[in-house]
């Protein structure tokens, strides 16, 4: 595959792998200068609390395992309450009356508003339903845009009307939120989204008083040094509010824990006259991601890296986040290509511990 081609694939494979958990990604926009300047405007007091990020890969069970495990040490040993969902505003409140109820009809409701996204998964829902059993003074916030705002952004303002307070914080938080995902799936696009979601979590962190909180998001959003993932052009949430609260931010990956996984089997594969295991990781579908392509399938090469490492190399790289599995130096990788028309390329990469773009990278190498 050239390396026009595998650009291409590139892109695609970030801009799902950075997907929000409740809405399809969009094309990014210009930056909001306004909002920029607002979310590193303030000098960070140390009096204020800490704020620790963990980025994941929406709705994988292994992450969500260590999500609640680490909710549960903050909450038990460090007297946390304040948990801080990649969530709109209404959904966070809503979560919160769901907490204080005897059953799970809010719940309910609000999973079904989820259809289609990438936390309509059982795993998601008892994710939350554990929450509530053993962490049940949890309270939520939801900073991002308001997506599901026809379904449960108006429900949590009919929930409201209903309860006659249209003048309260609540209510004018929730149109705001509303208004935030009109704009977002209107033309703000992914940019828009960056900043509104940063200025959303200052709110919500500010007025705590100097509490420290957990946040669980997309990884997209939660590296230190990191830009907005689909244009590049404006930092991403966590890079702004490291600018603004200095040492007080930590942050940490939890993606990876969705690569940490065994092989689907092992078989006997010849490579330049020489016999080698070959662990199967599995076959991905690039349908709609790469023109002509159908699937592609990974296998790694055990004990085979002194045999090939001064092999020359074409050109072509891949990055470690294109493979199912982890990547580690001294590694030699096997990949099926199998086009639209049923032609099969193979195609052998290594890990020299290159890095391309500020990306670990595996490169393609001739074995001819």
């Amino acid at each position: 595959m050239n390396c026009k081609k595998f650009c291409s694939l590139l892109v695609s494979l970030l801009l799902l792998a950075a997907l929000s958990a409740c809405a399809p990604v969009k094309a990014g926009s210009a930056a909001s200068a306004a909002a920029s300047a607002s979310a590193t405007s303030v000098v960070f007091s140390p009096d204020s609390g800490e704020i620790t990020l963990y980025g994941e890969q929406h709705g994988v069970q292994k992450i969500l395992d260590k999500e609640l495990e680490l909710w549960q040490e903050n909450y038990n040993t460090r007297g946390m309450r304040h948990l801080f969902v990649e969530l709109p505003y209404y959904t966070g409140e809503f979560l919160n009356l769901w907490m204080q109820e005897g059953d799970d009809a809010i719940l309910d409701a609000v999973y079904d508003d989820w259809d289609g996204t990438a936390v309509h998964s059982p795993d998601v829902k008892e994710f939350y339903q554990k929450i509530k059993s053993e962490c049940p003074e949890t309270v939520f916030h939801g900073t991002d845009v308001g997506h599901q705002r026809q379904t449960t952004g108006k429900r949590f303002l009919q929930t409201l009307e209903a309860a006659g307070q249209t003048d309260s914080e609540q209510y004018r938080l929730t149109e705001e939120a509303i208004r935030q995902g009109e704009i977002y799936y209107g033309k703000g696009g992914n940019v828009y989204r960056e900043d509104t979601m940063t200025e959303n979590f200052i709110r919500e962190f500010d007025r705590l008083d100097g509490e420290s909180v957990v946040g669980f998001y997309g990884g997209a959003h939660t590296g230190i040094d990191a830009m907005e993932y689909s244009t590049g052009s404006v930092p991403c949430m966590a890079n702004k509010l490291a600018a603004r609260y200095g040492a007080a931010l930590r942050s940490e990956d939890l993606s990876w824990l969705a690569k940490d996984i065994d092989s689907l089997g092992v078989e006997t594969v010849t490579v330049a006259g020489k016999s080698y295991q070959a662990s199967y990781f599995g076959e991905e579908d690039l349908t709609g991601l790469l023109k002509g392509y159908r699937t592609r399938a990974f296998w790694r090469l055990e004990n085979a890296y002194d045999d090939f490492k001064d092999r020359p190399k074409t050109g072509d790289v891949l990055p470690y986040d294109n493979f199912p599995m982890l990547v580690e130096a001294g590694q030699v990788f096997m990949i099926d290509y199998t086009k639209t028309d049923g032609t099969v390329t193979r195609q052998y990469y290594r890990s020299d511990g290159y890095e391309w773009e500020g990306r670990p990278s595996t490169e393609e190498f001739s074995v001819d």
